[in-house]
């Protein structure tokens, strides 16, 4: 039920990979979403109401990194909206909730 997906990328050797919503400016999830369950947020990313989700998986498709994750019991997107929760679990302290500067362009 995690919106976080660690992945290996071939072994410990090599690491891993960490899928999580990059908080697009511009959301593709949210652009698909048929009954606007999906918002975007000030800042960046997506806010989800799941009254209004019908369970299509189009956010997930048209996520361009695969960072929709889904919860097959309840058939609804399992998205991270950047609260921080999980930061206070990680038993290895790898996780934070930083404020970054974004380049203008």
């Amino acid at each position: 039920m995690s919106a976080i997906r660690v992945a290996s990328i071939g072994g410990v050797e090599r690491g891993f990979r960490v899928i999580v919503c990059r908080a697009c400016r511009d959301p593709p999830c949210a652009a698909v979403c048929p009954t606007g369950a999906l918002k975007p947020r000030e800042g960046g990313g997506v806010i989800i109401n799941y009254n209004k989700c019908i369970g299509c998986g189009y956010c997930r498709e048209a996520c361009p990194i695969g960072a929709i994750m889904w919860d097959e019991d309840d058939n609804k997107p399992i998205v991270c909206v950047h609260c921080g929760y999980c930061v206070e679990f990680c038993p290895h302290g790898v996780l934070a909730l930083e404020t970054v500067q974004l380049a203008r362009r």
